[in-house]
């Protein structure tokens, strides 16, 4: 097993997933995975189809097998199915964590945040009243809307 190629566990999830063969007969001489680990070393190396290892089979059948693939939409099934195991994967590891935890978050109770002790000086640019309610630009939201580069470049320019 090379470096960038599937563990047993990645495998073992991934086998379900693809679609099954359409034809008895003669078994195949490479199988799915050394192909599946072929397209993966091309994908994440970026070399021509070419150069893909013999390891992994004659690179025309493992082009032959991404490209059928692509065409019929098996990549992007593939795909779709795993993003939904990993996100009920995610919601069980998340309902867990909130059943077990009375608290909101690491922060002490009260709080939402980790909160400074010591507040910044504010500055009477950042402190401009009424920023958040312009919906163009103004001259009194000109620090949050516009790069003060751009402001002087056109307040020179300008005048």
């Amino acid at each position: 097993m090379a470096r960038g190629d599937l563990t047993d566990t990645q495998w073992d999830r991934l086998a379900p997933l693809l679609p099954g063969g359409k034809k008895p007969g003669r078994p195949p001489i490479w199988t799915r995975r050394q192909l599946i680990d072929g397209i993966r070393f091309r994908t994440r190396t970026g070399v021509p189809w070419r150069d893909v290892p013999e390891r992994y089979g004659p690179w025309g059948r493992v082009y032959d097998l991404f490209r059928r693939w692509q065409r019929d939409g098996t990549w992007q099934s593939i795909l779709a199915e795993l993003q939904v195991q990993a996100t009920t994967a995610n919601a069980t590891r998340l309902s867990a964590l909130s059943t077990t935890s009375s608290d909101t978050g690491p922060w002490p109770r009260g709080t939402t945040s980790l909160q400074s002790d010591t507040k910044r000086p504010s500055s009477s640019k950042s402190s401009m009243s009424g920023c958040d309610q312009h919906i163009r630009y103004t001259p009194q939201c000109r620090v949050r809307h516009r790069s003060p580069r751009l402001w002087r470049r056109r307040s020179k320019s300008v005048g």
